[in-house]
Order: structure tokens, then sequence, then C-alpha cells
């Protein structure tokens, strides 16, 4: 496959007394050079007069040259084998001089590093005029390479910020200067015969008139035909405008360089010794230029303007135009010796060259191998017309249609549940919520089991004596709190009277029962609640688990079976809810479409399909748990320090206080939890009903929101998003993988904290399927872009 190369050699101080300095730098177009090494042109002090003597007898051939009419010599003498001769002789002390031992290592590199397949530009960078007279074109290297061509530049060089524009057609300013003993017919001929062309003619123009066409309008190529001539060093130009009228480019420098800014890309100077005016033209930047190397016949500067214009017209590249047209003209040298000789491109290092249809506002056909173009803009649009849109938007709705489909049947459940949980996890470390000063916990611990067990308390398989649950009870009562749940199942009743008589007489304690569970080998009928309790005083303290045994949901209230032996349809942690919120004048009911409406404030139960969830047992309402964000939900203390009076009567009053096992021994009540699945980061179900309780109450009373999730079409929606930027991220960094690398590791660190703000915010969106379309999408398109 052809690759886009550029080769710059920089040829720096010195002379052909000394020898020069020289420079070569390869690498792919638009990119840093891959490598650069230096080296030595050695002294050859006959090098210009060589060149002087082919000069000499090239002018004296008589042709009917495009030099000012003060110039023009006419002989009868013919010295065409002269002209021959020295031109032969100058091309191979050329060659002989660039086989040199100084110069060799970069005649090697160069050797190595470019394949002759390979489209080849090539800068030469020298202020030395003579060396950019001499005949770089005859290279025995370059002639190897069929797709390279040769170009002269400045050293100094600076890139013009164009304001460039494509339009319907090409806009040429042809100015036809003095035709004196020349035909310029041909050339306007030409020019008005290319395709999507607007071709403006100044035939002899007053230098006021030119000014203001260069100033006035925007020009896409600047065409000169006429007469022109360079001073004897080449410093200057000059151009004869009409009969009586010449002018040197510094005089048209502001026109020009105005005309530059508002996107002049390429001036042909159809005319002779052009060397001194494209000096003068490199000052202005102009991007491109072809001129004349020495005075040129009038047939060849026609022919070769018909076959440059041919060529780039039809769609091949600049240079390559340029060097097919130059090759063509070797059919004329039976008439013309060294025509191949004239023509010469001088470049803008900071610019590269446009092809025909860039100028053109309409899409092309195959850019993938052309340089970069002038402004982004036009390249990405240029870009996004190669692929087209219609493949990107193919790619994302084939993709999203896929994972989509994956994941409603199921597939990708146990993926983002585990998402879910890290993300629940990560939380922390953007926001802590506090504890929630309205509960305090008490848990009874393997120590409070001991200390039972030394004094020969009658446990009864439970976590508590009566002794000692009477206790705590009176203990709690004296600092007046709002309500106590008991987390503790006692389906017996009380032995010690005293017990018996305080929580039949107390109205502020709720007990638990366990609901009956027909797919349970034990407990298939539940756990009965304390019998001295009524049965508005119990809540059950059942958890939804998900496939993987974690709580995730919250289970508010249920229907209980015909043989359970717990009748309560509310969780303890609602029960809870509803009494403090009571002594708030908050008052539950269900509303119109079945959900439970505490106040103005409305829960939604799931009831189906949602946030990555399949299938879910929709018996009861549930939501999902929003657990607080805190390293600690509430303040929690040990039976131990409630009976021995260490616990403040502070953090008791007006709260709830919710009494539960947290022993890891005999009685473990531990649960699997986003925060861990790990049995020693499992989390006390007195814990979770904390966090079930305080999740009603912020939500009521603090606005706090509850997990939400999005509809499918919005979450499918989402999903599509993400797989059009992974879509068009592949597009434009299809050309270097380095950058593709970059642009998925950002697109993919953006999803998961957009994601995790969301969830912050109580949305939970779906974070993986979101990640496999963004991924999947890039390696597809990427892949494809590549055929």
């Amino acid at each position: 496959m052809s690759i886009n190369k550029l080769v710059i050699i920089k040829i720096g101080e010195g002379n052909f007394e000394s020898g020069f300095a020289v420079t070569l730098a390869i690498g792919v177009e638009g990119k840093l050079p891959e490598v650069e090494i230096t080296g030595k042109l050695a002294p050859l002090p006959e090098m210009p007069l060589y060149y002087s003597h082919w000069q000499s007898s090239y002018r004296r051939l008589g042709q009917a040259y495009r030099l000012g009419a003060h110039r023009v010599q006419v002989t009868n003498v013919s010295v065409t084998h002269e002209c021959v001769s020295s031109a032969r002789i100058l091309r191979s002390r050329f060659n002989s001089w660039l086989q040199d031992e100084g110069f060799r290592p970069l005649r090697e590199k160069w050797l190595e590093k470019l394949l002759p397949t390979d489209i080849i530009r090539v800068i030469l960078q020298t202020e030395d005029s003579q060396l950019q007279r001499l005949p770089w074109h005859s290279w025995d290297l370059l002639e190897r390479y069929p797709q390279a061509e040769i170009s002269l530049a400045s050293p100094s060089y600076e890139r013009i910020q164009l304001f460039y524009q494509p339009n319907s057609q090409v806009n040429i300013l042809a100015i036809v200067g003095n035709s004196q003993g020349i035909d310029t017919e041909a050339d306007q001929v030409l020019l008005q015969g290319l395709p999507d062309a607007n071709v403006t003619f100044l035939v002899e123009p007053q230098r006021q008139q030119l000014t203001e066409s260069l100033w006035n309008h925007e020009w896409d190529i600047l065409f000169f035909a006429g007469h022109s001539s360079s001073s004897e060093n080449d410093a200057s130009g000059l151009i004869y405008l009409n009969q009586t009228d010449s002018l040197t480019i510094g005089e048209l420098q502001y026109a020009l360089r105005k005309a530059v800014k508002k996107g002049l890309q390429l001036a042909i100077f159809n005319s002779c010794d052009g060397l001194g005016l494209a000096r003068e033209l490199t000052s202005l930047h102009i991007p491109q230029m072809i001129v004349m190397r020495e005075p040129v016949p009038d047939l060849v500067a026609q022919q070769f303007l018909k076959y440059f214009l041919q060529d780039f017209s039809s769609g091949e590249s600049f240079y390559q135009s340029v060097r097919s047209s130059r090759e063509r003209l070797q059919g004329l040298e039976d008439k013309y010796p060294c025509a191949t000789w004239l023509p010469v491109i001088c470049q803008n290092p900071a610019q590269t060259p446009l092809k025909w249809s860039d100028f053109i506002d309409t899409p092309v056909q195959d850019i993938t191998d052309s340089p970069p173009l002038v402004k982004p803009e036009l390249e990405k649009k240029l870009s996004l017309n190669k692929l087209s849109l219609n493949k990107i938007l193919i790619s994302s709705v084939v993709m999203t249609a896929v994972v989509s489909g994956i994941r409603f049947i199921g597939l990708l459940q146990n993926w983002e549940l585990s998402a879910f949980d890290y993300m629940m996890r990560s939380r922390s470390l953007f926001i802590d919520e506090g504890v929630d000063s309205r509960l305090l916990i008490v848990t009874i611990d393997d120590a409070d089991l001991n200390l039972q067990r030394r004094k020969g308390e009658n446990l009864k398989g439970t976590s508590i004596s009566d002794n000692y649950l009477n206790q705590l009870i009176e203990k709690l009562q004296a600092s007046q709190p709002k309500f106590i749940g008991l987390d503790i199942y006692r389906d017996f009743p009380a032995e010690l009277p005293k017990l018996k008589t305080t929580l039949q007489n107390s109205n502020n304690i709720i007990g638990v029962c366990k609901g009956g569970d027909s797919n349970s080998i034990v407990n298939t009928n539940g756990i009965a609640p304390p019998p001295e309790l009524p049965l508005d005083n119990i809540g059950f303290s059942d958890f939804i688990l998900d496939s993987d045994q974690v709580v995730r949901r919250h289970l508010l209230y249920m229907n209980s079976e015909v043989a359970s032996l717990c009748r309560s349809q509310y969780a303890l942690s609602l029960e809870l809810a509803f009494r403090y919120l009571h002594l708030q004048s908050t008052y539950p009911t269900f509303n119109s479409e079945n959900n439970l409406q505490i106040g103005k404030t409305v829960i939604p139960a799931i009831h189906s399909y949602t946030g990555g969830y399949q299938n879910i047992d929709a018996n009861g309402g549930q939501i999902l748990l929003n657990y607080r964000i805190t390293k600690q939900i509430a303040p929690i203390v040990t039976l131990r320090q409630i009976l021995d009076g260490e616990v403040d009567a502070k953090y008791i009053k007006n709260r709830i206080v919710l009494v539960g096992i947290s022993s890891k021994g005999d009685l473990p009540d531990y649960w699997a939890t986003p925060y861990g699945k790990q049995l020693d980061k499992n989390m006390p179900g007195v814990i979770i009903h904390a966090h079930m309780t305080s999740q009603i109450l912020s939500t009521v009373l603090n606005n706090r929101p509850l997990l939400k999730v999005w509809s499918s079409p919005i979450e499918i929606i989402w999903i599509f998003i993400w797989s059009m930027i992974g879509a068009i991220s592949a597009w434009f960094g299809r050309k270097q993988i380095s950058i593709l690398i970059l642009v998925t590791s950002i697109s993919a660190v953006i999803l998961y904290l957009l994601a995790q703000v969301l969830l912050i915010q109580a949305y939970w969106v779906p974070f993986i399927p979101s990640v496999l379309v963004l991924l999947g999408t890039i390696a597809g398109v990427y892949l494809w872009a590549k055929k």
C-alpha cells in the first residue's frame, strides 16, 4: 500500500568552496519525522560554472521566450548540441557530487526508509540561489521513485492562519500581462475549459485594477501569463503588466498578503525566469507556487499548463500533477532541449497542498491517503463523509440493539448488580451524610451473651433473657424514647411477670415476627411475634434477597401466606416510621395508583423489570434501598452500656431505639449488602433495619431522594448515546492507535464518573450496558474503517 511520506533536505551554512552542512529528515506526511540525520556536501567550486555553461547555451537557443521584452534575444546560431551536451555534463557532475562520502549516509538512510511505492514530497530548504537552480529533479535517487517530486523552500517560513472556506467552484484570478511576441490565448482557453472553475481574466491590467482584485475578492489560485524576469542573483522578480508598466512583487505585497489570508493556495507563474519571483513570494508565505527555472518557450509553457491542469483538476495530487506534467514535456525536447528542467515547485513547508476537490464544497470519494487539510473543520466534514453518518448510525443502532437484548434476557444482571455495589460503596469518597440523629441502636454482642450465661440467665434460644430484657426496657423508658423496636424473635410467652406487664402496657414497643415461606426448608410457617404485644405493634423482619443473597431492596409491606404465623402487614422499619411520622401529623395512605403515600411523599413500589433486575419477585411493596452514605447510620451502644448507665439520656430521648443482635457466635443475624458480601463485611440485621427506617423518615421529612431508575426507552437512549460516542471516537482515532486508546480511556472514565454522580443524586443508570456498547462500537467501527 502506498504511504504518503515527507522528506526534508535542509542545506545550511556553507558554499561551493568549503562545502555545505546538510540535514535529512524523513517521516509520514502530517506527523513528526521518524528519523533525522546530518551529513555534508563536499566542496565543488566548479559546480556554479557547470550550471553557468549550461544556462548560457540554453539561453542562446533563440526560442520565443516569455522573458521581459527588452531581454528577448533571437539568434540563428544553432547551439542545440552544445545545450544538450552541457546539460548532460551538469547532470553527471551533479549526481557524482551527491554520491560523495560525506553525503552517502543520507543517501543510504533514504534508501532504507523509503519504498519505491511511497508517495513522497521532497522539500529542499536553502537560501543559496545557486543551489536552488541546480537540476535536483534529475537526481538519480529521485528518479528511482516514480511518485516522488521535489520542491524548493526557504529555511525561514511561517504558517498563516487562513480564512478559507470551500466554494461551489474553484476561484481563479488569471492575469494576462504584456504578451508582445508570445501567444497567451492558448493559456486562456485552457483555463476556461476547467471543470468547476470560476475564472476571472485581467488582460494587461493597470496596477490599481490588479490590486483591487486581489484585495476585494477571495481567490484559490493566482495565474500569471506574460513576460517576466529575475535579477541576476534571483533576489527579486519583475512582471510586465501591460505595454508600459512593470511591477515587482514587493510593489504588490500588501494585496498579495491579503489574498493569502483569504485563502490563496496556489500561484502559477507560467512565465520566464521565475526563481526571483518565487523568492519574493516566499516572504508572503503563499502555500504553493509553480514557476519556471529559466526562460520558457511559448509552446512549452502552454503544454505544461495543459498537462498540469488536466491532471490536477481530475483529482491527482499537486506534486504528482507537476511531476507527470514536467516529464511529459520530454516529447518536446527534440525542438526545445531541457524543457523538462523548467517547471519548479516552490513550497511553504508549514502548509500542506490541497487537491482540486478540496477547493470545492462537495464530498470527496477517498481521502484516506490524502494529506491533512488546512482547516480542521473541513477535515472533520470530509472525514464524516468518508464513513458517512449512516454507517455511524447503523453501527450504533446495531450495537445498542444487541446489548439491550442481552440485558433484557438477564445475562448482564450479575454484572450490573456488582457495578451497582461498587458505586454504592464509592459514594463515600464524594459525600458523607452523617448519622441519623433520630435513631439509636442497641446491640447484643458476644460479650453480652457470655455475661448472661455467666449470670445463669435462661436465654430460651434467643439473645436476651426475660430479666435482662425487662431491665433494658426500664432503662430505655426512663429516658423517654419515642419508640423501641425489638428486632429479637420471642415466639414464647414471658415467664417474668414484670416483663409481661411491661410489654402489655407499653404502647411504644414494636416487636417482630417472620413471614412464612413455603420455599424454605426451615421456618416454613414463619416465626410468631411476642404474645404480649398486640398485632398493631408488630412488624415483620423479612428481607428480600437478590439471586446473589445480597440485600438491595426494602420490603415495605406484604400479604402473608395463609399458614404463616406472622400476620403483620408492614415491615418493622415502616411501623416505626409510621408512628414517628404520626407524631409529626403526617399520615400514610395508598393513592389511586396503589402506591404508598405518606403526607405529600409518594413511595412507588417496584412491580416489574427495573434497574438491572429481571423477573423480580413482585409480591408486596418493594423499593430500592438507598443506604445512608455514612460510616455509621446512628450511634451504636451495647446492652451492657445501657444497663450500666453509661449512655447519656440525650442519646435516647425522643429517638427511635432499635435493639438487635450483633453477635457472630451462636445466633448470627448478618446479611450481605452492597458494602460487602464476605462474612467479615456482612451487616447485622438491626443495622439494616436502621437504614430502612432512616430511608423512610429522611424521604418524608428531609426530601432525601429514593433510588430511581429511568424508564426503558430513556435507558435505551442513554445506551445509544454512548454507542454514538464510541463510533465517533473510533472514526477520528482510527489513524493512530495510541490516540484511540487515549480517547477510549477518557470516554470510559467520563462514563463512570457520570454514573457515579447520578447515583449520588439517586439515579441508578445502566453502567455496564453503556460500557459494553462504548467498547463494542469502538472496536467494530475501528475494524470497519480499516477495511
